[in-house]
């Protein structure tokens, strides 16, 4: 069993930026793909980012690229998402994500392990 822990969502002007953290624990954590996700308002769960086990191997959502950053502190069992840049159309809820394989996809379904998910607002 995989728990996971999101935290550092918030309300945020645009042009703004958060840190979104996740708190990873359970079995064989370090050998999981993560990702991140997330569900606007009255819109479907999307991908953001996964990354593989080491690190060496990251996806982006092309919409995404360049302004999000997914990265891994397997140490400390942590994920992040550094986001830049926010426009109200990233206010969503924002979930972390674990995988039963290492090997990663950008589709939710493919995840097994999910997170409660943490809150994002971009507003003026």
């Amino acid at each position: 069993q995989v728990r996971l822990v999101e935290s550092g969502g918030g309300s945020v002007q645009p042009g703004g930026n958060l840190r979104l953290s996740c708190q990873v624990s359970g079995a064989a954590v370090n050998v999981r793909c993560m990702g991140w996700f997330r569900q606007p308002p009255g819109k479907e769960r999307e991908g953001i980012a996964t990354i593989t086990p080491r690190g060496g191997h990251i996806d982006y959502a092309d919409s995404l690229k360049g302004r999000f950053a997914i990265s891994r502190d397997n140490t400390n069992h942590m994920l992040y998402l550094e986001m830049h840049d926010l426009e109200p159309e990233d206010t969503a809820v924002y979930y972390c994500a674990a995988r039963s394989r290492a090997a990663c996809t950008l589709v939710s379904a493919n995840f097994d392990y999910w997170g409660q998910g943490t809150p994002v607002t971009v507003s003026s």
